[in-house]
């Protein structure tokens, strides 16, 4: 009988290990993802209420590596849901010598986020978005024509496109620093995303951004 009992004691204790084993196993969180294996996007905040929906860096829109090779230009406001740097390492594939070249301006953006974390000690990713949100016009003018005479009308911007054009002309202003300099893209790129994110006048999308905005006043 003594052995019937601790047989029985010893079977108690294994299925007792066994259920603590799964109640931790399920506890277990999922590994973080990481951006390049470095940068992680849990603690990112878009300081513009504004452009939350539209820089979509968190949760389902964080990646590993940013080359989902999704068909977000099939349907109109789907590349909202494009992860905020694949779009700009999308857009850095312009001019014909650079279109479709996307490994190679992934590895520009890697160098890249590795410079600014160099220089600020900050999260890159996180300098990034404050440079998206301060290089985007609020302010701009379109065309009205009225018996065939054309004036500019100031009107508002919406988040999407504020969130395009200032992707843009942090690209051009980037590309246009480093044409016939001893500077790499990368270099040039991350300098350029610095002075954004800091409101900087030594910034091109920040100075353009002041120039369409100040044209936009001008024709209210």
């Amino acid at each position: 009988m003594a052995d019937v009992n601790v047989d029985e004691f010893d079977t108690e204790v294994q299925n007792e290990e066994i259920e603590e084993t799964f109640a931790t196993s399920s506890v277990l969180e999922k590994p973080k993802v990481k951006l390049f294996g470095k940068w992680t996007v849990d603690d990112l905040e878009v300081s513009d209420k504004s452009l939350v929906d539209y820089i979509a860096v968190k949760d389902r829109h964080a990646k590993y590596v940013p080359h989902t090779a999704g068909r977000y230009a099939a349907k109109r406001f789907r590349k909202a849901n494009c992860p905020i740097v694949e779009r700009l390492i999308n857009s850095m594939m312009m001019h014909g010598r650079n279109n479709g070249k996307k490994l190679m301006t992934t590895r520009i953006v890697r160098h890249t986020l590795d410079i600014i974390h160099l220089n600020t000690g900050e999260n890159p990713i996180q300098v990034l978005i404050d440079a998206i949100s301060n290089s985007g016009a609020r302010e701009d003018s379109t065309r009205i024509g009225r018996a065939g005479t054309v004036r500019r009308q100031a009107c508002d911007v919406s988040p999407l496109r504020r969130v395009n054009t200032a992707i843009s002309l942090l690209c051009t202003g980037a590309r246009n620093a480093a044409f016939r300099n001893i500077k790499s893209i990368a270099e040039c790129l991350a300098d350029e995303l610095i002075n954004a994110s800091k409101v900087s006048t030594n910034s091109y999308a920040i100075k353009k951004k002041d120039e369409l905005e100040r044209v936009a006043k001008g024709n209210r």
